[in-house]
């Protein structure tokens, strides 16, 4: 099981930088939490997939696949939430 966890671990830590690079170079506020709202869901939940692939079958693996579960719930019902509370604040979206 070792090559397959190396190989979802770095696939989530791509898509962890992919999300770094989304925050350093998109123009806006609602833009730069579009990208990291996609990518950090997935690249959290690969990344720590991979630790319970790692693991093999034990008690702990059922715990790290349950917080992936939240976080998969939680990371797009936090982005909605602050991409609404920035719209109400008077953020404009960013125009050419």
């Amino acid at each position: 099981m070792t090559p397959v966890a190396d190989v979802v671990l770095l696939v989530g830590l791509f898509f962890i930088a992919a999300g770094v690079v989304g925050v350093l170079r998109l123009p806006d506020f609602y833009t730069r939490l579009h990208a990291l709202g996609k990518s950090d869901t997935l690249g959290v939940a690969l990344t720590v997939g991979a630790l319970a692939l790692r693991g093999g079958a034990t008690l702990t693996s059922a715990k790290i696949l349950l917080i992936v579960a939240f976080v998969t719930l939680a990371n797009p019902t936090a982005t909605h939430a602050l991409g609404r509370a920035a719209y109400r604040a008077g953020i404009a979206p960013w125009r050419r």
